[in-house]
């Protein structure tokens, strides 16, 4: 975002996880967004199913049509580092029908996660599947004109209490990184969610922008903040992570999106987070 350009900011799926697809919809148009992420399988109410059949695809279609607004960004629940070969195989056979699917949807890029096998339990056969698994990912998405995104993100253990503990992973781990840059297909860019790199932080005040800015093609923006001996999601400006010197180093020029995670209230979340953009940025749109 050098030199203050225009800011254009969508809404990320996670917070309407448990509410009709329709009241994504609804919610996105009522604050004037343009771009609403969708989700694909996960078990979640509010995604379209593991394997949609032409009419779930046909009616989430015509959602976008009746409420004005493009769904170019989905995410799947993939996991690319399963140290079982079989369930892997399984996996990445799924997340590739549901790239199809996505396209259908009228999705430019697709968000999928590296995986949750912890960075310290990583084999080489894990790393050269997972690898293999992207290179293939690539190929149909370059077919299908497409971008896949990998989220930043660590595997995630429920302490209670709404608390979660982060664990690093192929995507927060710095070495790991290193490695997934140095290796993966070019067109392969990064979904850079600077909240979910707060808790594994381990000093880099960059947050890993240092090491991914020029393959940056997806953005989410919230925040963590301490729980006990754990974290828990919160809005943008709710803590203490200041996106404004992130934003102002950021290569990235697509959509940014607001991803709140907390269930109980999420349209108040998304004011917050859009009021906290407005004070840092200063020209914010929803639409283009």
């Amino acid at each position: 975002m050098h030199g203050e350009p225009i800011m254009l900011v969508g809404v990320g799926e996670w917070g309407f996880r448990e509410m009709p697809m329709e009241d994504h919809f609804r919610i996105a148009k009522k604050f004037g967004f343009k771009y609403l992420e969708f989700g694909i399988g996960g078990g979640q109410v509010g995604r379209l199913p593991e394997e949609p059949t032409a009419k779930d695809v046909e009616d989430f279609v015509a959602l976008g049509r009746e409420y004005n607004i493009v769904t170019p960004f989905c995410c799947v629940e993939n996991d690319y580092t399963l140290p079982d070969a079989a369930a892997h195989d399984a996996m990445l056979a799924k997340t590739l029908q549901s790239m199809r699917t996505a396209k259908e949807c009228g999705a430019t890029h697709m968000r999928l996660f590296a995986g949750f096998t912890p960075a310290a339990e990583m084999t080489e056969e894990i790393w050269s599947r997972m690898f293999d698994a992207f290179r293939q990912s690539e190929a149909l998405c370059e077919e299908l004109d497409m971008l896949i995104a990998i989220e930043t993100h660590g595997k995630i253990e429920d302490l209670g209490g709404g608390a979660l503990k982060h664990i690093h992973t192929v995507s927060t781990d710095i070495e790991s990184l290193k490695r997934l840059v140095a290796e993966l297909p070019p067109r392969v860019g990064f979904n850079y969610d600077p909240g979910n790199l707060k808790p594994l932080a381990d000093g880099d005040a960059s947050l890993r922008l240092d090491l991914i800015n020029d393959r940056i093609n997806y953005c989410h923006m919230k925040d963590w903040k301490r729980n006990g001996d754990g974290w828990t999601a919160c809005a943008i400006g709710d803590d203490d992570l200041d996106y404004k010197p992130l934003l102002d180093r950021m290569t990235f020029d697509g959509v940014y999106q607001i991803e709140y995670e907390p269930l109980h209230d999420v349209e108040d979340g998304i004011q917050r987070s859009l009021d906290y953009l407005n004070r840092i940025v200063s020209n914010v749109v929803l639409t283009d």
